[in-house]
């Protein structure tokens, strides 16, 4: 009996030890002192969303710990443990020491560990299904499941994902940052240049930064979302809080109906939020924090006001006037507006209401949660520092009173989202009595209808003077009003030089000052008197381009404002001259760089992922993005400029078209663009859609990346163009061989080998497989989105080419022009 109950006793220990080890090895969600984290384990939490383990990012041998999506497919990692120090060797393994510190060791030195400011008794680790992992205190006398009792936990050091449940912003006590920070590449989760955080001064506010510098902010929260954002309001898909006490400040969101999502500060500095779809299973794009040209921090200069749906996004406040009229002029607002009068708070000023607005910075004001709107006003006249006021949303109380000092920077009208902003202006601006208003009021009706009609007289007096230089200016049977090419209402306010200037600045369009020609004629640099560089295309008697697409391009270009477009200053129409004034581009043409030897390397591979990047956001908002929805038809890489930071700009719109409502294509008997960026269906048939300019982008992006041409690409093996080459490269997994040799070694293969199968995704031959722009920067953009197969892409055949020895096939390729479709009617 007594061997009986030995053997008994001695299965049960094995039983013991053996469930113990299958815990670990089952990944349970739960780390003790007595266990370590080894490379081939995982942490998993209770509802299988997520887990904590070792992992490899792309094509680098450096390994790190951290959090990731379990059942998705793609695993997005969500935080980092060691991203400042990447795993270099082959043991590593995570343990949780007795006092509560959690200790990441490699080869017998720690290479990360947990900050614990206390010391704990029963210490255990846990990665709960929110995806925080947490250290706590088994035997604290307090609820240990309490976050406020957690000894520590990755919510409070976020990498560049904020998850539902985490804080973004500060613990006051203690001085804790909670905040984002960018990844600096695919490969490398190490802090980049943007930060995501919370602005606790004044009223509290998300500023999105490059280093110091500010690019973004989401406006002060009041009520139940924040000034001037409505992107962050209240929707179907999460609910947005802000807390702030005397303890903490933050911003946290939680999810409806248990779904997937995260907001990701990407790499170039875009904040996105995704949610996950199970039905089609990929990452949904909900939107860009960062919406449009206004989002821009402090655009306008102070005392301006943004408006996206102007030609000009921007103008002065009420009251006041631009510092540099002639600079405002050209579209360069950053000098802001001054007051008309400026003998403001000498005596009977007032203060102007405006509706609708984004409030100004938040940074420089003061708070009273107590005032009255009215005692508000009397409060902030007292002081002459004081340049505005507003009323405090709080809800359940109608007071509350914010004083804003100094100058008013970074406001917009955002209309339904806006509130009311009460601006200090001189007496002259109020009228010469208190009782002046009452006296407008009564005058209103008096006065609004013959005010109206002598607008209109007056406007029509203008536009007979403008319609009738213009007319002078066209061939007898070439009648133009330059209006709004669909809309016969949106008249345009553009500046109009005089010959003479433009002789001036371009040294009488001397040789000298020639930059370049393309099929709309010769370009000029220049100088203004105000220092300005410009470029001045002059529309060539023999450009094949006529009257109609000058119109067109002005029309268009006048219209549509983002970094990532070439901005129009002003056109001169002088007799039969006909040009246009834009803004000079310091590096020229995108393949005046990249089809040159001596001058490509100085295109290493960051700058050309940061061309591509920027074409496809310019391309964005033509397709969705502005108040117009505009196809190119001309997209290639002579027409992306260059700036002296080789930002991208796209320019050439003579051949655009616009889209409108929910229209999707056309069909033309006029085919124009540029051979080897031309859609087969467009080329072919004559269809054109937002996909014709997919499939130039998907070209253009295959240039940047092999440093080739794909028109007049020749290759020894074969007699593909650059699309086919790239496309058998890549079913015979030699893909890497696409890449210029000018940028060998520079760059990550897994982000080569992404962009060269974003580039095939963009250029299939069926349009409705090619990407959406809005696809290819969330592809480019992050690297755990799924990308699926390309398939054959358009104009995929052996091209006939003549007979000849290498070096006359080399001669013919390098005289290879663009050449530039005209006209192709059909018959």
């Amino acid at each position: 009996m007594e061997g009986l109950r030995d053997s008994i006793l001695f299965l049960g220990i094995c039983c013991t030890l053996i469930s113990s080890f299958l815990e670990v090895s089952d990944a349970g969600d739960t780390l003790t002192v007595t266990q370590s984290l080894k490379e081939n384990e995982t942490l998993v939490s209770s509802d299988q969303k997520f887990e904590l383990g070792f992992f490899r990012l792309g094509s680098s041998s450096d390994r790190y710990l951290g959090i990731r999506y379990k059942n998705i497919p793609d695993k997005a990692v969500v935080w980092v443990a060691n991203r400042d120090h990447p795993l270099q060797n082959s043991e590593a393994f995570l343990t949780l020491s007795s006092d509560g510190k959690l200790l990441l060791n490699e080869t017998g030195s720690v290479v990360w560990s947990s900050n614990t400011t206390r010391a704990a008794r029963t210490p255990s680790a846990q990665l709960l299904d929110s995806g925080n992992f947490i250290v706590k205190d088994l035997g604290d006398e307090y609820d240990h499941d309490n976050s406020e009792n957690y000894l520590w936990q990755s919510f409070d050091y976020p990498s560049d994902t904020l998850l539902p449940g985490m804080k973004l912003g500060w613990n006051l006590k203690t001085g804790l940052n909670r905040h984002l920070r960018s990844w600096k590449s695919s490969d490398d989760p190490s802090p980049g240049d943007y930060t995501y955080s919370v602005d606790p001064r004044g009223l509290p506010q998300l500023v999105l930064r490059k280093g110091s510098t500010k690019l973004f902010r989401s406006g002060s929260w009041y009520g139940e979302q924040f000034s001037g954002d409505p992107v962050l309001a209240a929707n179907t898909v999460f609910r947005p809080m802000f807390v702030s006490n005397a303890d903490e400040v933050y911003y946290i969101y939680e999810t409806m109906d248990n779904i997937t999502s995260r907001f990701v500060l990407g790499r170039s500095g875009s904040v996105q939020h995704f949610s996950w779809n199970d039905g089609h299973p990929s990452w949904n794009l909900l939107f860009t924090v960062q919406g449009d040209r206004c989002d821009n921090y402090g655009l306008c200069g102070s005392y301006g006001s943004c408006n996206v749906t102007d030609i000009a996004n921007c103008e002065c406040l009420s009251g006041f006037r631009p510092r540099s009229p002639q600079e405002w002029k050209m579209l360069d607002w950053s000098g802001g507006c001054v007051p008309d009068d400026p003998h403001i708070c000498k005596n009977r000023e007032g203060f102007i209401k405006l509706t609708g607005l984004k409030l100004p910075d938040a940074s420089q004001l003061s708070v009273n949660v107590s005032m009255s709107i009215k005692d508000c006003e009397v409060e902030c006249l007292k002081n002459c520092s004081c340049v505005a006021y507003a009323k405090l949303e709080i809800s359940g109380t109608s007071n509350g009173c914010v004083t804003w000092f100094g100058e008013l920077i970074d406001t917009r009208e955002v209309a339904n989202y806006g509130q009311d902003l009460y601006v200090r202006v001189a007496a002259s601006e109020l009228g010469s009595n208190a009782d002046r208003s009452k006296e407008k009021r009564s005058m209103v009706v008096a006065v609004a209808v013959p005010l109206a009609l002598a607008i209109i007289l007056l406007a029509s007096i203008g536009w007979f003077f403008i319609w009738k230089r213009i007319n002078e200016a066209s061939k007898p049977n070439n009648q133009v009003s330059i209006r709004g090419a669909q809309n016969e209402d949106d008249d345009l306010e553009l500046p109009l030089l005089e010959i003479a200037i433009i002789e001036a600045a371009t040294n009488n369009f001397s040789a000298t000052n020639k930059i370049g020609e393309g099929g709309f004629g010769p370009v000029y640099k220049g100088e203004l008197p105000s220092g300005q560089e410009i470029a001045v295309k002059m529309l060539g008697e023999n450009s094949g381009q006529g009257l109609q697409e000058f119109k067109n391009e002005v029309i268009l270009v006048s219209q549509l404002q983002h970094r990532n477009l070439v901005k129009l200053l002003g056109c001169c129409i002088q007799g039969e001259e006909r040009m246009l004034i834009y803004e000079y581009m310091q590096n020229r043409s995108l393949d005046s760089l990249i089809f040159d030897e001596a001058r490509s390397s100085s295109l290493n591979w960051q700058k050309r992922l940061d061309i591509i990047i920027g074409i496809a956001r310019g391309l964005l908002y033509l397709h969705r993005d502005s108040r117009l929805r505009v196809i190119h038809r001309d997209l290639k890489a002579s027409n992306i400029l260059l700036d002296s930071k080789m930002n991208a700009k796209i320019s050439d719109f003579g051949m655009a078209r616009i889209f409108g409502g929910d229209q999707t294509e056309a069909k033309t008997k006029r085919v124009v663009g540029t051979y080897g960026y031309m859609s087969p269906e467009y080329a072919i048939d004559g269809q054109y859609s937002l996909k014709s300019d997919v499939f130039s982008f998907g070209v253009i992006l295959l240039e940047i990346v092999s440093g080739k041409k794909n028109r007049g690409f020749s290759h020894p093996g074969h007699k593909l163009n650059l699309i086919g080459h790239a496309w058998k490269l890549w079913n015979e997994g030699k893909a890497l061989e696409l890449m210029d040799v000018v940028v060998d070694n520079q760059f990550p293969a897994s982000a080569a080998l992404r962009c060269i199968q974003v580039g095939l995704l963009c250029v299939q031959q069926r349009p409705e497989e090619r990407l959406t722009m809005s696809s290819v920067l969330l592809m480019l953009d992050s690297e755990t989105a799924l990308l699926p197969q390309p398939g054959r892409p358009g104009f995929y055949a052996e091209r006939c080419l003549p007979e000849t020895d290498s070096s006359s096939v080399g001669r013919m390729n390098s005289d290879l022009k663009e050449i530039s479709v005209k006209l192709l009617e059909g018959r």
